[in-house]
This record gives C-alpha cells, sequence and structure tokens, in this order.
C-alpha cells in the first residue's frame, strides 16, 4: 500500500517565525511556508514538515534531524559563528571537547537545538 508513496517526517514547534529564521537564516536551508506550516527541502528530495503547536509544543526527547558533513570542526565553528550553541551533556562530559564535538565512540558527533528546543546534530562523515 505505501511502497510507492512520497513519505515525509515531521516535528513540532512553539514559534513558526523562529523556526522559519533558524533554519533558514541559521543553517540556511531552503524552507517554504504554507497554511502555517513550514517545510524544510532537504536534499535527497525529502521535504520535512515543521507544524505549530503552540503551547502544547514539547521538544522531542531524541534527535530529530542529523546532519552529516565532510569537517565537523569547521561545520561546529561556522555555526557557533551564526550563534548555535552546542550542547555538553554530562553524561558525555569526558568524551566532549571545548567545542563540544563527541569524541566517545561512533562518528565524531556534536548536538544543539533549535528555538523551540528540539535537538538536531552534526556529524562526522
Amino acid at each position: 500500500m505505501f511502497k510507492n508513496t512520497k513519505a515525509f517526517s515531521g516535528f513540532s514547534t512553539n514559534d513558526i517565525p523562529a523556526a522559519k529564521r533558524f533554519y533558514a537564516d541559521v543553517l540556511g536551508l531552503e524552507v517554504t511556508e504554507e497554511h502555517g506550516m513550514l517545510t524544510l527541502h532537504i536534499a535527497g528530495d525529502r521535504p520535512t514538515l515543521i507544524y505549530p503547536k503552540g503551547e502544547d509544543h514539547t521538544p522531542a526527547s531524541f534527535t530529530i534531524l542529523n546532519f552529516p558533513v565532510e569537517d565537523i570542526r569547521q561545520a561546529v565553528a561556522e555555526l557557533t559563528a551564526r550563534g548555535v550553541r552546542f550542547e555538553r551533556y554530562p553524561d558525555a562530559a569526558e568524551h566532549t571537547d571545548e567545542h563540544g564535538i563527541f569524541h566517545g565512540g561512533g562518528p565524531l558527533i556534536a548536538w544543539f537545538k533549535d528555538p523551540a528546543g528540539n535537538t538536531l546534530s552534526v556529524l562526522q562523515e
């Protein structure tokens, strides 16, 4: 039944204008708005919907988007210059460097949040 559908994912925000500014201006993604919702146009023709939840919004308890990058140090430096603050989790502190890059196994990864508190990451390819 769903074999040939164009499935997409989505997540909520409590502030559509702030989300639009963040994803378009800070992250540099193509963002469109229709019917009070945003669509992120990410490579691979997989749109991601951002829908308003207002006061009912609760940030996702997991990483909602992962952005693979060739050079994580450069990506973290550029995002930091654009005002992004990288997370430092207490249980991972001993494996996280001063830039927020986690070196504790698996790919190098750094987590950050969008204006609604949803977690995203950049990770070394």
